[in-house]
This record gives structure tokens, sequence and C-alpha cells, in this order.
């Protein structure tokens, strides 16, 4: 068993097919029911798969994604209640997943300078250097999609995109939002649907 694919069910025929065949007999259409239930087993095939290859790096998924995400901060640093809002998570896993990167030296709790009184997470230059490994892993194996081209991976995110609009993540039609693009020096921040534009970030959480 390569590292990131954990050991293949191989039954004998598809159980998310058989159930809506049965499903259509006894309740009517199928199609919702067999959609919904093979996004539930892919989540969990994915989560599988992409904390194996994580395991080296000592890291979860979740894990992953909050130092990712202060990587992506301006100063490397962003508030507890920020990272939830970004990765549409509850405050009590941003805790948890902070503490879990502060007891392995990736993250440290401090002050926010701006008030004194709130407490930012901030990633260390250890977690940075987590960060560009285990980010080289996940790109090699292609986050674990290898079976789709890059045409359907897109047309993936914009059929679940549509769904996360729906649940009022956010709305379908977005104003412009300023974002770090890292690398970028000296040049003014990223848009979503256009290049750079506006000034020069100012210091600070972002």
């Amino acid at each position: 068993m390569s590292i990131g694919v954990p050991k293949p069910l191989n039954l004998p025929f598809d159980p998310i097919e058989r159930a809506a065949e049965t499903w259509r007999v006894r309740f009517g259409p199928s199609s919702a029911m067999a959609a919904v239930t093979s996004i539930m087993r892919a989540h969990q095939i994915l989560i599988g798969q992409l904390d194996t290859l994580l395991r080296p790096h000592d890291l979860t998924f979740a894990r992953y994604e909050a130092l990712v995400l202060l990587t992506f901060s301006r100063t490397g640093a962003l508030s507890l209640s920020r990272i939830g809002e970004r990765l549409m998570v509850h405050p009590t896993s941003v805790t948890n997943t902070i503490d879990r990167l502060e007891r392995a030296g990736l993250v440290r709790r401090m002050r926010n300078p701006k008030d004194g009184r709130g407490v930012l997470a901030e990633i260390t230059a250890k977690g940075r250097e987590v960060v560009e490994r285990a980010t080289a892993d996940l790109m090699g194996a292609d986050f674990c999609m290898t079976m789709y081209g890059d045409g359907e991976k897109t047309e993936i995110f914009g059929l679940l995109r549509t769904m996360r609009v729906a649940a009022g993540d956010f709305p379908a039609f977005e104003e412009e939002d300023e974002v770090l693009v890292p690398g970028r020096s000296g040049a003014g921040p990223a848009r979503r649907g256009g290049d750079a534009k506006g000034p020069a970030p100012k210091d600070g959480p972002l």
C-alpha cells in the first residue's frame, strides 16, 4: 500500500449504486440520496488519504489548513476567531487545533498588538518549514485527486460551490476581496477575478 492510499474495500459491487436501486423501488427517485451518500464517502476517502500523507509531518489535514492560513496572512498571525471564520469550523475546533500546533512548536500564542488584550496565533519558523515540506508532498500527490483531470476538478469545485452558496457561506456574486498572494513582493494584493491592483497591504493580521 502506497502512502496516502488507505486499504481499498475491494467490494464486488458498488454499494451506493445498489442502495440507489433499492431506494427507487421503495421510495422513488434516488439521485439526491446517491449523490449525498457519494459525497460523504468521498469525504471519508479523502480525509483518510490526506491524513496519511501528512502523518510523517505529525499533521492532520485540519492542522495543515490552519498552518497554511497563517502563512497567507501578512504577518503570519491571525486571531482564533478569524481562523475559525476562514476555515469555517467551530471555535472549539480552532482552539484544539491551535493547542496541538502550539505543543508541536509550530505556532505560538501572542497578545494582539492592536489592543493588548486579544490573542493571536502566530506561525513559527519551524511551522513554516513543516508547511513547505507537507505542501510538497500534497502537491506531488495532487491532493489525492489524480484520478481526475484539471477540467473535472474545476467542474467539481463549481458544482459544490453552488451548494455552499445555497447554504449561505457567501453570496453568489462576491464583492472584490483583497487577499495576499505569497511571494508577490512590493505588489498590491490580488483581487478575485483579476490581476493585482491597489496599494500594498498595511502591516497587521490578514
